[in-house]
Order: structure tokens, then C-alpha cells, then sequence
């Protein structure tokens, strides 16, 4: 009774889950993108293409002759590089939109746009492909920014946690039935009257599709949302730009009044460098130290996809229970365990390099979805955007530090068993720093309401 005043129900909570719903299927359309294509075929796909075109073994990129090997790196590295000074920009404006949906589903339908190029990328043709995929990333990460700013919008703060977790795991479904589609149809081609690189562009093609077809969902069911920064603004005759722009540098001036926002986003780069690092280097670990074929490898691409889906519903529950800082604090502990396992794996042991893969996938998504949420708890109303363009931004600019470790650490031993092993040190100081978080004065420097269990 306490939902009906003078006769009118409170219909806010039945808007927010219509909303949430609609939110959720943004992590299904990008997600089969980012599996198909940025995961698992473009980098052997686009080396084929390059070393078609190479002279001695070298292709001109930029200028600079690089080998066909190492192209999707450093496409990877640029346009990472390219995001972060880039994404900063994007959030005030983001900040200062009342449509966020259109604003989220042009980045995204830039980004399948850009990414259709590469089927065109044929013969000796590497450059297109290289451009789409370079283009894609960068409205990728743009549209990211946008979509976890509507986070806080369509969720009150004791429901945030279930929120993300559940648009995590949908992603990881939506990007796991795609791809188990399309790695039939690249492992099939001959059956259907393809040749194995016009099934794999194909599916690139397909997974843009998607990615471009399901954003729809999110723009038409999600609601506009008044910006409160633009209502707290001076107003004057500048445009939406400028005053963004503007506004940028206030927020860069007032960053130090949030200091436990800070210092999460300090943990964060550490635990999810640690993270991200184990994810791009497992193919290479199980195919170079422990002799696994391809089809192994693609076997546990697609088991950690679908454990995943059930890991962040787990993770998400768990933090109802226990707050998100002591669930995700249990998950950093879990990847101690992963890397430390990962020393010991036997050459050829099949059955314990699954249940790495099932460990893996049970804390992949939990643990990166409140991240999100917990951040959101941790920055002022009306800058969620601005906020989570630097948590993007800082993500990708230092996102370089494990994957030099890693290689370091590879050079100096010739062995990949110490090099994954190295990656501990990102789990123990990414969870040092959260441990000394103090979530309570956080929520309360941001002006937020505290959940019943932090």
C-alpha cells in the first residue's frame, strides 16, 4: 500500500524493468560482434589477407613496415590509444542528451557499418578490413561509454548490481549462440560450397548484422532521461559542443572531490589488465605450452562463453547477499587461483584445461559486470556518462601493462607456464587497492542513496 498515493499506484519500478529489459539486449547485439569478429576471426583472417600483399615478408602500415603477424595488434594497440583520447570527449556530450538511445544506437550502427567493410577485405585487399576494424572499435568503445551511462538511469542503487549482471550475462549468450553458429559454418564450409575465407567473412558480416539489427530493440523501448547536468548548467547561447567541452574541464578540475571513485578506478586498471591479458593469451597458452589443436581451442572459446552467462547470474546474486566490493574481492581471489593453476597444467591435459575454462567462465562476467555497477554507486548524478567515458578511457590506455608483462616475462624464460603466472600480481594489487575503498564514504561523496548491503 505504501506504493499508492491518493489513489495512484507508483508505476516507476514496472517503467525501470520495461527499461531494463530493453537495456539488456545492447550487451546481446555487441557482444556477438566482439566474439565473432574482435575475439576469434579477424586476426587469422586478416594475416592471410596481408601476407598476400606483403613484399619479404613486410606490409607498409602508416608508413611503417611491419609483418603480416603482427598487423591485428597493432590495429588493436591504435585504435586503444586512438579510444582514449577520444572516449573523454564523448561523455559530456553524452552527459547532456536527453536521447541517449539515439545517441547509443548511432555509435552502434556506425560501428556495424564500419565493421561490414572488412567482408570486402579480399584478395590482397587488407586495407579496408583494417580501416573497418580500426572504425568499429572506436564507435564500439564510444557506444559503451553511452550505454553503461544508462545504467544508473533505469535502476535504483539496491538493484544496480542485478542490473549489470544480467546485461553481462546476456552478452555472453547472445555473443556465444553467434559464434557457435559461425564456427560451424567456417568448420563446414566446404559442406555448404564455401571456401574457408568466404566463410569467415560471412560470418564477420553476420555478427555485424546482429550487432546493428538487436540495437534496435534498445532504441525503440528506452525512454528519454532529462540530463540533470544540463538543467545545473549556466545556459547561455553556447551549443551542446562547446558546453560539453566545457564542461569536461570542470569535471577534471573536480575529480579529486571523488577520491574513493578514484582509487576504485585505480584497482580496477590493475585487476582488469590482469583479466583481459589472461582472456587474449589463453589460445596462445594452450596451443604453444600445452599442444592443443584448434578445434580444442575453439571448443573452450565457446564453454567459457555460455559458463559465463550462468557466472554473472551467480555473481550477481552473491552480491545481493554479500555487496559487490566482498563478491568482486572473492572473484580477484578465484583468478589468483586460475593463473596459479595454469602453471601447473599438465601438456595435453584435456580435462583439467576445461575446468580451467569453466573456473574462467564462472568469474569472467561477474566480476567485470559489478565493476560497473559498483562504479556507478561512486560518481555524482548527472555525470554518469563523463564518468564512465574515463573508466573506459583509463581501461584501454593502460590496457598495454599485462600484455608486456606477459611478453617480458615469455622473453626472459621461453615459457609461457611463468609468463601466465606473472598475471597474479595484477589480481593481488588490483584487490589490495579495493580493499581500501571505503564504500560507504563514496556513495555518500557522490550524493548517492547506499544500498541495504555494500
Amino acid at each position: 500500500m505504501s506504493d499508492v498515493a491518493g489513489g495512484i499506484a507508483n508505476l516507476r519500478p514496472l517503467a525501470q524493468a520495461k527499461e531494463q529489459k530493453a537495456w539488456y539486449w545492447y550487451d546481446w547485439a555487441n557482444s556477438a560482434y566482439v566474439t565473432t569478429v574482435g575475439t576469434v576471426l579477424f586476426a587469422p583472417y586478416i594475416i592471410a589477407i596481408a601476407k598476400e600483399a606483403a613484399v619479404d615478408n613486410r606490409i607498409s602500415l602508416l608508413g611503417v613496415s611491419v609483418a603480416p603477424g603482427s598487423l591485428p595488434s597493432y590495429l588493436v594497440t591504435i585504435s586503444t590509444i586512438i579510444s582514449a583520447v577520444v572516449l573523454p570527449l564523448m561523455g559530456p556530450i553524452a552527459d547532456r542528451t536527453a536521447n541517449k538511445k539515439r545517441l547509443l544506437a548511432s555509435f552502434a550502427w556506425l560501428g556495424a557499418l564500419s565493421g561490414s567493410l572488412i567482408f570486402f577485405a579480399t584478395g590482397s585487399n587488407w586495407q579496408i578490413g583494417a580501416v573497418g576494424f580500426f572504425l568499429a572499435n572506436i564507435f564500439l568503445g564510444a557506444s559503451l561509454v553511452v550505454n553503461d551511462s544508462i545504467l544508473p538511469l533505469i535502476s535504483d542503487e539496491e538493484n544496480r548490481d542485478r542490473v549489470s549482471s544480467r546485461g553481462w550475462a546476456w552478452g555472453y549468450l547472445g555473443g556465444g549462440l553467434l559464434l557457435a553458429i559461425n564456427l560451424a559454418l567456417v568448420t563446414l564450409h566446404d559442406s555448404v560450397g564455401l571456401s574457408e575465407g568466404e566463410a569467415a567473412r560471412i560470418s564477420m558480416l553476420s555478427a555485424c548484422i546482429w550487432w546493428a539489427a538487436f540495437t534496435l530493440i534498445p532504441y525503440f523501448r528506452l525512454n528519454d532521461h532529462e540530463p540533470i547536468a544540463l538543467a545545473e548548467s549556466d545556459g547561455g547561447n553556447q551549443g551542446i559542443f562547446a558546453e560539453s567541452f566545457g564542461q569536461l574541464a570542470k569535471t577534471l578540475r573536480e575529480l579529486p572531490k571523488y577520491p574513493v571513485a578514484l582509487n576504485f578506478l585505480l584497482a580496477y586498471l590493475f585487476f582488469n589488465d590482469g583479466i583481459q591479458t589472461v582472456i587474449a593469451s589463453a589460445s596462445t597458452y594452450g596451443s604453444e605450452e600445452l599442444g592443443f589443436g584448434q578445434s580444442v581451442l575453439i571448443g573452450t572459446i565457446l564453454l567459457v562463453q555460455f559458463v559465463a552467462f550462468g557466472g554473472a547470474l551467480f555473481f550477481g546474486r552473491l552480491a545481493k547477499r554479500f555487496g559487490a566490493k566482498r563478491t568482486i574481492l572473492g572473484g580477484l581471489g578465484i583468478w589468483m587461483v586460475i593463473v596459479t593453476a595454469a602453471l601447473f597444467l599438465p601438456e595435453k591435459g584435456l580435462v583439467p584445461f576445461l575446468l580451467l575454462g569453466v573456473a574462467i567462465g564462472v568469474v569472467l562476467g561477474g566480476t567485470q559486470a559489478l565493476a560497473r555497477s559498483y562504479f556507478s554507486l561512486l560518481i555524482p548524478r548527472g555525470k554518469e556518462a563523463e564518468y564512465f567515458s574515463f573508466y573506459h578511457a583509463m581501461d584501454r590506455g593502460t590496457s598495454w601493462f599485462g600484455t608486456l608483462v606477459f611478453g617480458l616475462v615469455y622473453q626472459f624464460t621461453d615459457s609461457y607456464r611463468p609468463a601466465i603466472f606473472a598475471l597474479i600480481v595484477f589480481f593481488v594489487i588490483g584487490g589490495l587497492l579495493l580493499v581500501r575503498v571505503d564504500t560507504a564514504k563514496g556513495i555518500r561523496d557522490a550524493g548517492n542513496d547506499e544500498p541495504a548491503v555494500i
